[in-house]
């Protein structure tokens, strides 16, 4: 059961702020009900050890980070994954992460200057913001 998920992107987040950037998305995680537990991890200190958290592969190129699809874990999305995306923000000066949600639907997280905004209709919970209410499927037709 869960909403599967397939990410991709590159992320501008230099390679010197990933441990206070893993600790952010550690603790915001932490927040959310799920299957991520602060600390029951014997490696959990960069963002390429908690990528799965993020329901992605992560690569690290040199101050860049790049997201695939977690072929190995079970990429199920949740609020911990959202709060990942959402806890790395101040740390990224730019970049998208696109995903697509087994039912087609796309959405991305921009990122700018230490802020993210999502761009689209998330398909796990309908909403068109981080964390937001839930809004009907945007018309096709428009």
């Amino acid at each position: 059961m869960g909403y599967s998920v397939w990410p991709s992107g590159r992320l501008h987040l230099p390679e010197s702020d990933d441990v206070a950037a893993t600790a952010a998305a550690k603790a915001a995680m932490a927040e959310h009900a799920g299957w991520y537990r602060p600390d029951e991890s014997p490696s959990d200190h960069t963002l390429v050890d908690i990528a799965c958290e993020a329901r992605a592969s992560i690569t690290r190129d040199g101050d860049w980070i790049e997201f695939d699809h977690d072929d190995e874990g079970d990429p199920k999305w949740s609020y911990q994954a959202m709060a990942f995306y959402v806890a790395i923000a101040p740390f990224v000066r730019s970049g998208v992460v696109d995903i697509e949600g087994e039912d087609g639907a796309r959405w991305s997280y921009v990122y700018a200057d230490g802020r993210m905004t999502q761009h689209g209709w998330n398909g796990w919970d309908g909403s068109v913001e981080p964390f937001g209410q839930y809004v009907d499927l945007p018309s096709q037709d428009d």
